[in-house]
């Protein structure tokens, strides 16, 4: 596994991540946002600097979001049929169906035939 820094023009961060390999400049890759969900970003520049310690070299990333990407979210952002203010996170919302007592399956008699 390889630590690259990974600098972040869309939220202007920097952050270090673990791969197998380092991307090329142009390729497409993607990263969990400060949210949580996942995006694409495309890599735009990829170098080298030799680290502090003995004849290594470190790689570093610079990536943006994806045009497409960037759109969604700023349409994610202006839909007025999507309150943001009431999310729950899914567990809090499941916690509403359960009660405080166990499920009973109830028997159906799907029989169609008159008696």
């Amino acid at each position: 596994m390889i630590d690259i820094e990974v600098q972040n023009e869309t939220h202007q961060t920097v952050f270090t991540i673990k791969a197998v390999t380092v991307p090329r400049i142009g390729e497409g890759i993607r990263l969990q946002e400060p949210a949580g969900h996942w995006a694409s970003y495309d890599v735009l520049d990829v170098w080298y600097q030799k680290a502090e310690y003995g004849d290594v070299w470190l790689p570093y990333v610079h990536v943006r979001m994806t045009p497409d990407e960037l759109k969604a979210v700023e349409m994610a952002k202006s839909n007025p049929m999507v309150d943001k203010a009431q999310q729950v996170p899914i567990e809090d919302f499941l916690k509403k169906f359960e009660g405080d007592h166990e499920h009973e399956t109830v028997k159906l008699n799907l029989d169609m035939t008159e008696d």
